[in-house]
């Protein structure tokens, strides 16, 4: 990866809720995602350094729909055997409002998380990338459906694709888009 390290967003989709709060997985281990032109897993420990940062709950990876976030302890972060699990105390405002009501109904797409990957975070071994370290930034609840799990960060993840191949995938995704 370059000395700018991209901004890249995954989805997974447990989650739960009870009363004005919400809990799941972000993230899980032990799971190989297949990204489209790569596949990729998460190596237990990934998120270890990351934890002690200040993470933000968002709705959709809107920054302007922020749920909570783990300096005001309305997020919560934790890594477990299985992935990462989070816990979050969903706020009295319009976006909290609807992400409740639509978790209540079981409408919810599941969750994202939003990373970058520091330098010597990950290895290759022929088209599958390890994640050994994550710099975590956010988590968002998913509510739609996410063009595919991980696909439109897995575009800017490529570096090693051609400017070419990597607009021909992103004008199918904003026509995928489009139709959903």
């Amino acid at each position: 990866m370059g000395a700018a390290a991209t901004l890249e967003r995954r989805f997974a989709s447990q989650l739960r809720s009870a009363g004005s709060r919400i809990t799941g997985y972000a993230a899980t281990f032990a799971t190989e995602a297949d990204l489209g032109a790569f596949r990729e897993r998460i190596l237990p420990g990934a998120f270890r350094g990351a934890l002690n940062n200040d993470i933000l709950a968002l709705l959709d990876h809107d920054t302007g729909k922020v749920l909570g976030r783990t300096r005001t302890g309305t997020l919560q972060l934790r890594e477990d055997d299985k992935g990462l699990a989070f816990t979050l105390d969903v706020p009295d405002t319009a976006a909290g409002r609807d992400v409740l009501a639509l978790a209540a109904r079981g409408d919810l797409g599941g969750m994202s998380f939003g990373f970058k990957v520091p330098a010597g975070g990950e290895t290759w071994d022929g088209d599958t990338r390890t994640l050994q370290t994550i710099d975590l930034r956010e988590i968002s609840v998913v509510s739609a459906w996410p063009a595919y799990e991980g696909t439109e960060i897995a575009l800017r993840a490529m570096q090693h694709h051609t400017g070419a191949q990597r607009r021909a995938r992103a004008i199918r995704l904003a026509e995928a888009r489009a139709w959903a």
